[in-house]
């Protein structure tokens, strides 16, 4: 087994990294692909540099290692600023933005527009007639506030 392992050449390990990547493209999640490039990485650089076999599994451990790492880094970091864009569950701030023709006139005070499927509560600084193309520009509570739109 140990002479087997003296064998293997930077080949060997540029065919499993090619397979790791083959595998990833099967759905793995990321998971094989940063397997896969460090395993190309240590047969890149067993090209050129000779290394025992098992410097050759801690060059790959230590590759993979660091480079899931580096991912998971990136991703926290950019799935927390997501999460704080993100109005995932806030149906009303997700209305701000969206236009709608109204369907009957709109008073100074407070009225109801047609917006997608639902009615909803608005309000407005100046009356506005019905056929006006208005936009969502604010919510307060669960009340749209709305102007005509330019």
């Amino acid at each position: 087994m140990i002479a087997l392992l003296e064998q293997v050449n930077f080949w060997h390990w540029i065919a499993f990294g090619l397979v790791l990547l083959l595998l990833e493209l099967l759905g793995t999640a990321g998971y094989l692909l940063w397997l896969g490039l460090s395993a190309l990485l240590v047969g890149v650089i067993l090209s050129v540099v000779p290394m025992s076999w098992s410097l050759q599994w801690l060059t790959f451990a230590v590759f993979s290692l660091f480079s899931t790492w580096l991912w998971w880094r990136y991703q926290h970091q950019k799935d927390r600023v997501d999460d704080q864009a993100r109005t995932l569950n806030q149906r009303t701030e997700q209305m701000i933005g969206q236009t709608c023709v109204l369907d009957q006139p709109l008073p100074v005070s407070q009225g109801r527009i047609r917006l997608g499927d639902t009615s909803w509560l608005a309000k407005t600084d100046k009356p506005l007639e019905a056929g006006t193309l208005v936009e969502v520009v604010a919510v307060e509570g669960i009340t749209l506030v709305v102007q005509a739109k330019q």
